[in-house]
């Protein structure tokens, strides 16, 4: 049985949709209209598959690799002195003292009005 999303060919390899590829696109705004990011894509979903077969019945999920141990904080030390104006001069754009980061979530075209390589699934 395939996984939501994905095709089975006859040798046994899921293959992703065009559907799930569109919906991957815009949430993460990766484009994947070139083989070898859908190939790398199909890649690490067979990778991940393999995790079904581990056995975790009676495992307790952990909230960190490190939980068995206690982890102290430091003192947050200033060692160099002030140089937020430099800092300040490799952004591209700054609003008083912060850094502007570039909008997320750029709509993207329809998946009809895209060129894509693949054909819409069926």
């Amino acid at each position: 049985m395939a996984a939501c999303g994905t095709e089975t060919t006859p040798s046994g390899l899921k293959k992703v949709t065009v559907e799930v590829l569109d919906h991957l696109e815009r949430l993460a705004l990766v484009d994947f209209r070139d083989w070898e990011g859908v190939q790398r894509l199909e890649k690490a979903i067979q990778f991940a598959d393999q995790l079904h077969a581990v056995n975790t019945e009676g495992v307790e999920p952990m909230d960190s690799v490190l939980e068995d141990r206690c982890l102290y904080l430091r003192e947050d030390n200033i060692t160099e002195g002030t140089c937020t104006e430099e800092l300040l001069q490799n952004a591209r754009e700054t609003v008083e003292e912060y850094f502007i980061a570039p909008p997320g979530n750029i709509p993207l075209p329809k998946l009809e009005e895209r060129d894509t390589f693949l054909q819409v699934s069926e």
